[in-house]
């Protein structure tokens, strides 16, 4: 009798730590389930959002190796406050929405450095395809990151010189 309840306490005790491992691991890793983009163009001083996030994203917090960045954002989102401009940059000229109605990204690596998530991954954008990397703070449920980038690189150019072109780009992705 002795030995059954010994055994029954220790397989509990066994289930008990298996379920509690699980759900850790259901915890641990979080998925992206909204997005705020915000960018300026440095010698323009215009800034503004895109929307249309579509995201297949997670972060697996006991193995970042296992985590995936990849999303898009809709070019007919753009939005700087002015309508003529964001219709400007929409067009053939610059963002070319009919041809390139997207803007994706899809991480190569992703580690912590120094305390921050930092992300490199393929920026596709008006047909170009360039690497690029994210800093990623987070704070509760939230990631805050930021990146620079030059438009030019990716045929779209404000101005002639390539360092007249460059961007700030800021992220702000909601976990559940």
């Amino acid at each position: 009798m002795q030995m059954r309840t010994f055994l029954f306490r220790k397989s509990t005790l066994l289930l008990s730590a298996c379920l509690l491992l699980n759900i850790a691991f259901l915890s641990a890793q979080k998925n992206i389930n909204a997005a705020e983009v915000e960018f300026e163009f440095i010698s323009k001083g215009v800034d503004g959002k895109i929307s249309g996030f579509e995201s297949s994203s997670f972060i697996d917090q006991n193995d970042l190796t296992n985590s995936k960045f990849e999303g898009s954002v809709a070019v007919k989102t753009i939005r700087t406050g002015i309508f003529l401009r964001d219709w400007s940059l929409k067009g053939g000229k610059y963002f070319d929405e009919d041809a390139y109605p997207r803007i994706q990204f899809k991480s190569t690596s992703i580690e912590e450095q120094d305390g921050k998530l930092v992300v490199t991954g393929d920026l596709s954008l008006k047909g170009i395809t360039k690497s690029i990397t994210i800093r990623f703070t987070q704070s509760g449920n939230t990631l805050l990151g930021t990146t620079s980038l030059y438009s030019s690189d990716y045929g779209i150019n404000i101005k002639k010189k390539r360092e007249d072109n460059k961007v700030e780009v800021s992220f702000k992705f909601t976990l559940d």
